[in-house]
């Protein structure tokens, strides 16, 4: 029997000699010990933040929850880190390897309709009018996970060799209007990742799925997501004579079917996912009136930085061409939201059977298909290796196609799932941390 086998059994560190470099591993049973513990103040945080949503860079609330817990458990704690973000940094007994965890804080402009007891009841300021305010996205559950797993680290400090760093972000859903960069980015120019700097970075996403159940892939997991905004100018008449003005309502529509022909007719999408969308049009203020001015927006999500590139590329003449043919002129532009969030490799391959190890044999897919929504938590892992995981939350006996998806009003999080949350975090750091 193994001497890591022996300590697995035993529970508790036995006077051996290890080998040089290589650190006595926590047991399974005491992890799972202390998630059980702790996952009643999983719960209770859950449920307030739900209640207590705020929106990007508007965390403020959030913030000082998460830095008092951090501080009671003695962490070296950093607040206003990218504005509302929070830095924990555990520090375990002995010197060794520094890994950081990540949870992002910020709620979404929805009118929540779960019809939970604490739903949010919450509205926050959004493009200059009031909205309602709602943890759409889950996001209150990455935060209350990632407290649990400090709390459970702080707890085994004796154990550990090596440093923790958690950091709980603002402002994932994309900078805010009028914020040139979002939370990553930010938290990355402030330091978030500086003294210490991590190894290796590692974050959970709750979203639809079989509850408890945990997958990811290799290389492009998510996807790129690109801003764009497309304005038409023309020239203003009355709607029974077009032909005395442009048009730009007639060039709205062939600007989104070129759009949507590009995508479909030029991109192999057994390659390249390619999702290009004018998701809004906002033209007009009369029925009997053509107007001399369109804007529209939309989202492009790609895994392929050249291919996006040549798209976008492409998009820009083709749209000049359409408003070419009305007489009208275009501007368009395009702005980041999202890196592609990209999987390190080896780090994917080492992942999976600590990822089993906390959520149970068969529960974990390491070959998951490529989605095409995105998470900024790119940014982080293009500073320094990481893997970025998705938790199955949905709610039990509920086919997972047909559960509200994330940013739906009727969006929530099956609470059952939240100690696989807490084990996946813990046991991703201590076992990088045992890692010889």
């Amino acid at each position: 029997m193994t001497i890591r086998r022996l300590l697995a059994v035993s529970g508790f560190a036995l006077a051996v000699a290890l080998p040089a470099g290589v650190q006595a591993q926590v047991p399974l049973q005491r992890v799972e010990a202390a998630v059980d513990s702790v996952n009643p103040k999983v719960l209770e945080w859950r449920r307030d933040l739900h209640a207590h949503p705020e929106l990007g860079f508007a965390e403020t609330r959030t913030a000082g929850v998460v830095a008092d817990h951090l501080r009671a458990l003695g962490l070296e704690v950093r607040t206003g880190v990218g504005k509302t973000g929070v830095v924990g940094i555990l520090r375990g007994a002995r010197p060794g390897r520094t890994v950081a965890l990540r949870a992002d804080m910020d709620a979404l402009p929805v009118l929540e309709a779960t019809g939970l007891p604490f739903a949010s009841t919450a509205t926050g300021s959004y493009m200059g009018q009031t909205v309602p305010v709602a943890h759409a996205c889950g996001h209150d559950a990455h935060v209350a996970m990632l407290m649990g797993a400090a709390e459970v680290l702080a707890g085994m400090k004796d154990r550990i060799a090596g440093t923790v760093v958690f950091i709980f972000q603002p402002a994932e859903e994309g900078a805010p209007p009028g914020e040139p960069k979002g939370g990553a980015a930010l938290m990355i120019d402030e330091g978030a990742l500086a003294d210490p700097r991590p190894e290796a970075i590692f974050g959970l996403h709750v979203v639809p799925g079989p509850p408890g159940s945990l997958w990811y892939r290799p290389r492009g997991f998510m996807a790129a997501s690109d801003r764009i905004d497309i304005t038409l100018n023309g020239r203003q008449t009355h709607g029974a004579w077009p032909w005395k003005g442009v048009d730009v309502i007639a060039a709205s529509a062939d600007v989104i079917q070129t759009i949507n022909n590009l995508t479909a007719r030029t991109v192999d999408p057994t390659t390249t996912p390619t999702v290009f969308t004018i998701a809004t049009l906002d033209a007009g203020v009369r029925y009997n009136i053509i107007p001399d001015r369109a804007v529209l927006s939309g989202t492009l999500r790609t895994f392929d930085i050249a291919q996006r590139d040549d798209l976008v590329r492409r998009a820009g003449i083709a749209i000049g061409n359409v408003a070419e043919n009305y007489g009208a002129t275009a501007e368009f532009g395009v702005r980041q939201n999202a890196a592609l969030v990209f999987n390190d490799e080896a780090l994917s391959a080492w992942l999976a059977p600590v990822l089993e190890e906390a959520a149970g044999a068969g529960k974990v897919n390491s070959g998951a298909p490529a989605t095409t929504v995105a998470e900024d938590f790119s940014y982080l892992s293009r500073e320094v290796p990481g893997v970025f995981y998705h938790l199955g939350a949905s709610a039990d006996g509920v086919d997972p196609a047909t559960s509200p998806p994330n940013h739906s009003p009727a969006f929530d999080v099956n609470e059952a799932v939240l100690p696989v949350g807490v084990k996946a975090h813990v046991l991703t750091a201590l076992r990088f941390l045992e890692r010889p």
